[in-house]
């Protein structure tokens, strides 16, 4: 059974209240890296060892090319990760909103007025086009 075309607005109001409602968020992801670093004589470079880090980055694209931005401070991880983790409530909350919005114009009735452009449309001819 479909639902009611007031039904699917009210969908659609909370949806976007929900979006209005995140806050700050950007996207990309923050991942943590470890590594070797290029003094031969450090402690890294023994065997068994396990590396400097982790070091907490976010990677995230610009115009195309793959940006990554370290973090000063445990605060700073913190943060971005909870504007990641709000970017990805966005993202589902746009797949949401798309859904409800296709559902609302199938069930909005078609308006049967014409304008006046097209009722001043002439119609087309009957008669066959004859082949030159």
């Amino acid at each position: 059974m479909s639902e009611s075309l007031a039904v699917l607005e009210q969908q659609r109001a909370a949806i976007l209240g929900r979006i209005l409602n995140l806050g700050d968020f950007r996207s990309g992801s923050v991942s943590s890296i470890t590594g070797r670093c290029g003094k031969p004589a450090c402690r890294c470079h023994n065997p068994g060892q396990p590396g400097h880090g982790p070091n907490f980055r976010l990677t995230r694209k610009v115009k195309g090319k793959t940006v990554s931005e370290t973090f000063a401070s445990p605060a700073e991880r913190r943060k971005a990760q909870r504007e990641v983790e709000a970017f990805h409530q966005f993202r589902q909350l746009s797949r949401e909103l798309l859904e409800i919005n296709e559902k609302i114009c199938r069930a909005r009735p078609v308006e049967e007025s014409l304008t006046e452009a097209e009722k001043k449309r002439p119609k087309q001819s009957s008669r066959k086009r004859r082949g030159k």
